[in-house]
């Protein structure tokens, strides 16, 4: 096949892979109970599986082998924790196959980048094109959405527009302020080389930036605008390569965090100012619940500093273990990347992982700034995507969703697949041929540039994909309440038989079972997903109905710490004078006992 006629050649066919893999993720609005953004990630498998599929073959020529081998060294690693997590403790499947098939599908993602960058143009449009213009697209979209949300909240429908569940702020497609600003921010750096190749002129370039960091501004999410403004600024500031015109436009966003403190207090002082919307209404919000579940991340760090918690068990560990004057959010996660690597991995593993991807971004760093002319300016804006999605992992956990994962992946194999490819020693020969003749590459095709182990991933993508959205479906079917479906305990059971979401399933059961303790088994399951007020009730329940009293008052001491308003009526016995014996929720708390012990 000639490379007139092979799809992946073909920009066109590129164009409409990452079209549909980077837009319509996030602009999806319609979802399903229980995960509002379930199907998102599902789609957005589905369209990096068709990329794949829509592989390019690289031009003939020296290439760089390996080129993101400490990346997918510490997603590999990643991997192994999430099987030993599994295997070992006490993770659910459909808590351990979704992670670790995601990881796998990243490292192919990141290996297509790579592939991307050495194939493309001397020019660099035909390599970083297609990923910039949909994620300038998506942008785009999705801050007109947010300019609806906030101003004309009446043409949000909740089908093709989400309804901003908070006031004053735009949440996006997505319904996450903070995943709508980093969407933005990443939007933002993808126009930069469009405008630098002339793809988009310079006054309209200017325009879509400024539309998307207003709506940065109405998402009211601090760590996109502080921090995506700091990375713009440093940019345009450290980037000589850029034009005058662009480097003065990014170090110019500054005025935006700027301009919303002076936009609060003007709105305060001034009738005639609009009342202040988005980060303007939060400037001098602190943000305690975050330290505080930091402390309490150090603390269980210090508590098992080798082994860690176990992959995925950081919401197991925490609310079960005693902490006096803990956060009362029920926090799935620590909000910060580093921590939750070391506090679930064990420092050993957990700073051996960290350090790989250090070493694989200086790589990408060092690669991208080796890419010269027009091809640069795409490879060092992927650069500065993946450092900006760091940063907002520093306090949030955008990676945690593939709709992040998988785009930051694509553009750091393409900052480690930039550059000059190292030369060959000598030129090739025949192997094991006694004095074979150098090959020619105008007449021999080199299966390793044909990408079909690309291809056939993308395909197992693709119908993974489709697969999970048929059994994502069935499952959702337990949260519907109408009449004509099969009885609830029915679709439960059928929703247990899940590999992906049957975690969703068993929360359905343990917090519907009469008595608890019938669901003694869904319980051994469903605690590991996110353990809230509902189910650490029923489990206390369930555990004190089987004659584990001990386990019982100990996770209603856990339960206590909370202080949430939706357990007054479960400890109400506990103040009732007239009880002459009070049940177990209002006994002490034991000792011996730790969060392991109910694993």
């Amino acid at each position: 096949m000639t490379s007139q006629t092979f799809p992946g050649d073909r920009a066109d066919v590129r164009i409409f892979a990452y079209a549909l893999a980077l837009i319509l993720p996030p602009m999806l609005a319609y979802n399903r109970t229980p995960s509002a953004t379930q199907l998102n990630e599902l789609v957005c498998v589905f369209g990096w599986g068709l990329c794949l599929l829509a592989a390019n073959r690289i031009p003939h020529g020296p290439v760089r082998r390996g080129a993101t081998l400490w990346l997918a060294l510490a997603l590999a690693i990643l991997c192994v924790a999430i099987i030993a997590s599994w295997t070992v403790g006490s993770l659910p499947t459909s808590l351990a196959l979704p992670p670790a098939l995601m990881l796998v599908a990243a490292s192919f993602v990141a290996t297509l980048g790579a592939r991307v960058a050495q194939g493309g143009d001397e020019d660099g449009l035909q390599a970083f094109a297609p990923f910039a213009i949909g994620m300038v697209a998506v942008g785009s979209l999705s801050a007109l959405v947010s300019v609806i949300q906030v101003y004309i909240p009446r043409l949000a429908d909740g089908t093709l527009i989400a309804q901003s569940g908070i006031p004053g702020r735009a949440v996006g497609n997505l319904r996450q302020p903070n995943h709508l600003a980093s969407l933005l921010v990443w939007s933002v750096i993808a126009l930069v080389p469009l405008v630098e190749w002339r793809r988009i002129s310079r006054w309209f370039g200017l325009a879509i930036g400024v539309l998307m960091m207003a709506a940065v501004v109405l998402s009211g999410s601090r760590t996109g605008l502080y921090g995506g403004t700091l990375v713009l600024v440093v940019w345009g500031a450290v980037d000589t390569r850029l034009s005058r015109g662009t480097r003065i436009a990014l170090v110019s966003s500054i005025l935006f965090p700027v301009g919303i403190h002076a936009w609060q207090w003007l709105s305060e002082h001034l009738s005639f100012v609009p009342h202040a919307v988005g980060t303007a209404t939060r400037v001098g919000d602190g943000d305690s619940s975050h330290f505080a579940i930091w402390r309490n991340t150090i603390e269980l760090i210090r508590q098992q500093p080798l082994l860690g918690v176990g992959w995925g068990e950081f919401n197991f560990a925490w609310t079960l273990t005693p902490f006096p004057h803990r956060p009362t959010a029920f926090f799935d996660h620590t909000h910060d990347l580093p921590l939750q690597l070391i506090v679930e991995l064990g420092l050993p593993l957990g700073l051996l992982v960290l350090g790989l991807l250090v070493w694989a971004l200086w790589q990408g760093l060092s690669r991208a700034l080796a890419t010269q002319g027009e091809a640069g300016h795409g490879a060092r804006a992927a650069w500065v995507m993946v450092v900006m999605i760091a940063i907002h992992s520093l306090d949030e956990y955008p990676l945690w969703y593939a709709y992040f994962l998988l785009p930051a992946a694509w553009a750091w194999g393409f900052t480690l697949g930039s550059g000059p490819a190292p030369k060959p020693a000598g030129e090739p020969t025949l192997s094991g041929v006694v004095g074979g003749r150098p090959i020619d590459p105008g007449k021999l095709v080199r299966l390793s540039s044909e990408g079909s182990g690309l291809r056939w991933f993308g395909v197992a993508m693709m119908l993974v994909a489709l697969i999970s959205t048929w059994d994502y479906w069935r499952v959702s079917m337990i949260f519907v309440d109408d009449a004509g479906l099969a009885p609830l305990p029915d679709r439960i059971v059928a929703g247990q038989s899940s590999p992906f979401f049957a975690h969703h399933a068993d929360y359905a059961d343990a917090t519907t079972a009469d008595p608890p303790s019938k669901a003694l088994g869904a319980f051994e399951r469903s605690t590991h997903s996110l353990l809230d007020s509902r189910l650490m009730m029923a489990w206390a329940d369930a555990l004190a109905e089987s004659g584990q009293t001990e386990r019982a008052r100990y996770l209603v001491a856990r339960l206590k710490e909370f202080d949430k308003a939706e357990t007054e009526e479960f400890f109400a016995p506990c103040v009732d004078v007239t009880l002459p014996v009070k049940p177990f929720q209002c006994q002490p708390e034991p000792s011996g006992l730790t969060w392991r012990d109910f694993r």
